[in-house]
């Protein structure tokens, strides 16, 4: 797999100088990256942003899917040390974490679950003791497979944010794009089919006691300016599908055809990896934990793009596994 340099919007010192204060002057206003008020406040602190940082956040508009958005600077020696716990952050970045919640604001509706990480909307990924071997953000020694964040869920997010806060050891991160393979017609339609479901992932405890019956759902579909994809192979139970041989093997020739199209991406403190979630499915390197502090450390926020005509009218009747997503406001 190669490491590529991703498609990268630069902010140059004044535009990353007014994001870092407008996510401090909230902060002191607010008191708290989770308070309701700061949250609410979002929309109102973003129309005082410029014309510059609105541009940097654009669509994502190439095949790749993605983007980097970097300038933001930040100092290692600043940050607290890297927790072994989501739970154990407390306030530590916070002031990235609303950092990360204005570059949401500004590209949809920032959303969370109430099943994951007590309903943050902005999520700590550290490597967990005990956690090393599981397919979560949680994990270390194992590749994260390449996936769809939260693809059993209807709900799920139209972008994935990740934030780095420390990277070390240059941990990549995967991506891979269905606009970049070449998957042959006939594998295409198959694939259509809503054959397989997608149960929910480990970090979904709630969800995975649910019990509604899972429902298949396609893997690829048009999405109106290309291919889209719904993709957590982790967690598709194809024993259990009744999908045929065929199927199968056009499936296999999908995930080798992503693998085929994979880069690896190391980010840099500061940096913003801005992810399609419809178009390009995402992992990890597998990565020795030391845990003293020093581990890698993302930040990750949801995002909701409002009204974008990109998936299957079916999804508004599946169930979600009993999962609800939340929105930082309301209108």
């Amino acid at each position: 797999m190669p490491t590529c340099p991703a498609p990268v919007r630069p902010l140059d010192a004044a535009t990353a100088e007014e994001l870092t204060t407008a996510a401090a002057k909230l902060l002191a206003e607010h008191g708290s990256a989770t308070s309701p008020g700061l949250l609410a406040a979002l929309p109102e602190a973003c129309a005082r942003l410029g014309d510059t940082v609105r541009l940097a956040l654009r669509p994502v508009d190439t095949a790749d899917g993605l983007f980097v958005l970097r300038g933001l600077y930040l100092d290692d020696t600043e940050l607290a040390p890297t927790p072994g716990h989501w739970s154990t952050v407390g306030d530590a970045g916070a002031r990235w974490d609303v950092v990360l919640l204005l570059v949401s604001a500004l590209m949809g509706t920032p959303i969370a679950w109430d099943g994951q990480q007590d309903g943050r909307f902005v999520h700590n990924i550290v490597p967990s003791p005990g956690h090393e071997n599981e397919q979560t953000g949680a994990s270390s020694d194992v590749l994260l497979t390449p996936h769809t964040e939260d693809a059993f869920h209807p709900g799920r997010a139209h972008l994935l944010l990740l934030a780095c806060m420390r990277n070390h050891d240059d941990i990549a991160t995967t991506a891979a794009s269905i606009r970049r393979t070449a998957l042959a017609d006939e594998d295409i339609e198959l694939l259509k089919r809503p054959v397989a479901p997608i149960l929910p992932d480990d970090a979904y405890e709630q969800a995975q006691r649910f019990a509604g019956r899972p429902a298949p759902v396609p893997t690829l579909f048009d999405g109106g300016e290309g291919m889209t994809m719904r993709f957590d192979p982790a967690y598709t139970p194809l024993d259990d599908a009744g999908a045929d041989a065929q199927w199968r093997a056009a499936y296999g020739r999908l995930e080798d055809e992503l693998a085929r199209v994979s880069v690896a991406v190391s980010l840099e403190p500061g940096d913003v990896l801005v992810v399609d979630n419809d178009i390009v499915v995402h992992g990890r390197v597998p990565f020795k934990a030391r845990y003293d502090g020093t581990d890698r450390w993302l930040k990750r926020a949801s995002v909701r793009v409002e009204g974008r005509p990109t998936r299957p009218l079916a999804e508004h009747d599946e169930h979600g596994y009993g999962q609800a997503a939340l929105t930082a406001w309301t209108d």
